[in-house]
């Protein structure tokens, strides 16, 4: 009797285990699994910002970028509505504001900044279609910066390497302001190696860049691709914050996951002005192609490409992107026939007065929803 009861028992808890997780899913949940979106991929792997993972280095193994699913744009939200819910909670509730933010600069025929001028000497034409009005217009010469400081670590740049360093970490000491502006550091080849995270600290930031050392292939678009989705877009988002990249490069990428063009798409999502700085040296094998895959990156997205013809003209470069980022302008609208379809819009903005050049980024991406 007890052998039979002990039997039953052992039936009942197996037939309660099977009633669980290892049943089939009934068919609506099957259904649900199947048409909801695969997990995304995984981002470019990253080696962490320690020193001693630096010394150390090790490439790290190639992962899958992300196929570019980002629904976010340089459009402004509007401040999310909260109600309350059944339960008490207060569930967030974001609108869209069709408002576009634009960060633009103005050089005359000398190539010298004109830092004051109007918004009525500007037309702005979006999507091919002259905007109404402007809902604002300012002068922008002391918002807190974030930069993203991208140095090429492949051997095709070694000979520059060591000036280059000492020219970017001269950079950020005349820049940078404690407490107000950050940077991080990002060296690329095979592998992409965060030596410096977020810090206002220029000490920990040029230890960042000392630590970085000349290796092989490069992955220059997805050092771009990550450096904006990853860092820039995930920082605090703000119309009074200036995000920029500066990507110090031969242009020349043979390891990349993703294209030029979609790292170009990623900066444009993130509202990222990025300036390069060529480390080619006139007559060198495909310079001219490649400097003008920067000037292709630079040019989509507002800002600027410097060609050094020697190296102590790098030091020349990283001053003028400092008086670039200080001396701009910044205004918003809303666009004409609106939609959230997720398509590229275009921007052009003009000056009124002639011999006048308005460098801004191109366009950008409408929300998707």
């Amino acid at each position: 009797m007890a052998m039979i009861l002990a039997w039953l028992l052992a039936f009942a808890g197996t037939s309660v285990a099977q009633s669980g997780n290892d049943l089939p899913s009934a068919p609506s949940a099957v259904i649900q699994q199947k048409n909801s979106p695969p997990p995304p991929a995984p981002v470019p792997q990253i080696k962490p910002a320690d020193p001693a993972a630096v010394e150390t280095h090790n490439p790290a193994a190639k992962a899958d970028v992300p196929p570019l699913t980002d629904d976010k744009a340089s459009v402004s939200p509007d401040a999310p509505d909260k109600s309350e819910g059944s339960n008490g909670a207060a569930p967030t509730i974001t609108k869209q504001v069709n408002e576009v933010n634009v960060v633009f600069t103005v050089t005359d025929r000398h190539n010298k900044y004109v830092k004051d001028l109007t918004k009525g000497d500007f037309k702005v034409i979006d999507d091919e279609k002259p905007i109404e009005k402007m809902n604002s217009f300012r002068r922008e010469a002391d918002l807190p910066l974030q930069v993203g400081l991208l140095i090429d670590a492949s051997g095709s740049i070694r000979e520059r390497f060591k000036f280059e360093q000492e020219s970017a970490i001269e950079f950020l000491n005349e820049t940078l302001r404690p407490h107000f502006d950050k940077a991080f550091v990002l060296g690329f080849d095979s592998s992409l190696e965060m030596t410096q995270d977020f810090t206002d600290s220029t000490e920990s930031l040029s230890k960042g860049i000392r630590s970085l050392r000349p290796g092989n292939a490069t992955r220059l678009y997805d050092a771009v691709y990550y450096a904006c989705r990853e860092k820039l877009l995930q920082s605090a988002q703000s119309d009074s914050v200036r995000r920029a990249i500066i990507l110090v490069s031969d242009g020349d990428d043979n390891a990349s996951h993703v294209t030029r063009e979609e790292a170009i798409e990623m900066a444009l999502r993130a509202d990222v002005i990025i300036y390069t700085i060529s480390t080619n040296y006139a007559g060198m094998g495909d310079t001219d192609k490649n400097d003008k895959i920067l000037e292709r990156i630079s040019d989509a997205t507002g800002g600027r490409t410097f060609r050094p013809f020697q190296p102590q003209d790098v030091a020349n470069a990283f001053a003028q992107i400092q008086d670039d980022l200080r001396s701009q302008y910044a205004l918003s609208y809303h666009p004409a026939d609106f939609m959230h379809d997720g398509r590229y819009r275009t921007i052009e903005i003009m000056a009124d007065h002639k011999g006048l050049k308005v460098r801004s980024r191109h366009g950008y991406y409408a929300p998707a929803q």
